[in-house]
């Protein structure tokens, strides 16, 4: 009966979660259930004094983790990318939503999509992220600056759409 009212009280917060690291509402649901899982084996080991969200959170993002090792075929894979610069002008983030922000997130290539979401949304350090997904910090500070540019210039195509509106 509790896991019942635990799982539908912290339902929504894991699975905004498991939407930030995968690309599909499948695997977004996948992660969710999974992290639960891991929750309510490990349930037993929670210090009292210990905060029941950010730990639900790490589980969280530790098995958005592991199923992206599971799943890292192309890890290596780097496309060639031509594109000039892109500024984008700071409004036109601020008038944006945040499942636009996702939707423009989530059309980043995986390992960059991740390094992102580690590196700016859950303020791992460079070095954490490289252990966590068995890169060097370089790799993982070139991911981020790619990531970045993709993102400019997504933000960039979508602003020039809307004006054209």
């Amino acid at each position: 009966m509790h896991e019942e009212y635990f799982f539908k009280k912290y339902y929504g917060f894991v699975m905004g979660i498991g939407r930030t690291y995968a690309k599909s509402e499948d695997l977004a649901q996948e992660i969710t259930q999974d992290t639960f899982l891991k929750f309510f084996d490990a349930v037993g080991k929670l210090e009292k004094e210990l905060s029941l969200k950010p730990w639900l959170r790490r589980i969280a993002v530790n098995t958005a983790i592991d199923y992206y090792r599971k799943n890292r075929k192309f890890i290596y894979h780097v496309e060639a990318d031509e594109e000039t610069p892109v500024s984008v002008p700071e409004q036109v983030v601020d008038q944006m939503n945040y499942e636009e922000l996702l939707a423009l997130l989530h059309q980043l290539p995986q390992d960059l999509h991740l390094v992102f979401t580690l590196f700016e949304v859950e303020g791992y350090s460079h070095k954490e992220v490289a252990d966590r997904l068995q890169i060097t910090e370089s790799s993982s500070r070139v991911y981020l600056t790619r990531a970045k540019q993709k993102l400019r210039h997504l933000i960039h195509l979508q602003s020039t759409v809307y004006a054209g509106r």
